[in-house]
């Protein structure tokens, strides 16, 4: 098996020891992204312009690997709160012009940052 380390200053840098993405045997494991901008560090202010930031950082990533959105076949979005899942749903579907990806959602206890949202993919090459 081989891998390819994939890295992009399009989307923010790791907040840890981990890539943003690996590319292997024909797919891109993508980390999760918040909603920070990675021209200025900052994380967007409110779940809907982080989704907006984080699905944007995620294109970013598949594009350095030879990939878009188009050729993501699962997410998972990880939610600082659920009451927050339309609004983030009507923004998430504005990115994909055909076949919506297969998807996870879950609220969980806290993300990096205190983000209100993080995203993270699997797409074929």
């Amino acid at each position: 098996m081989s891998k390819r380390v994939i890295h992009t200053d399009k989307a923010p840098k790791a907040l840890g020891p981990y890539s943003q993405a690996i590319e292997t045997n024909g797919f891109i494991f993508a980390s999760g992204q918040l909603g920070i901008d990675p021209a200025t560090g900052d994380l967007q202010v409110g779940a809907e312009a982080q989704i907006k930031q984080a699905l944007t950082n995620v294109a970013s990533v598949l594009e350095e690997a030879g990939s878009s959105l188009e050729n993501i076949v699962k997410t998972t979005i990880f939610f600082k709160d659920l009451a927050n899942f339309q609004a983030v749903n009507e923004i998430y579907g504005s990115f994909f012009e055909n076949a919506y990806p297969a998807r996870s959602a879950f609220q969980v206890a806290k993300l990096p940052l205190d983000a209100e949202v993080e995203i993270e993919v699997v797409a074929v090459k």
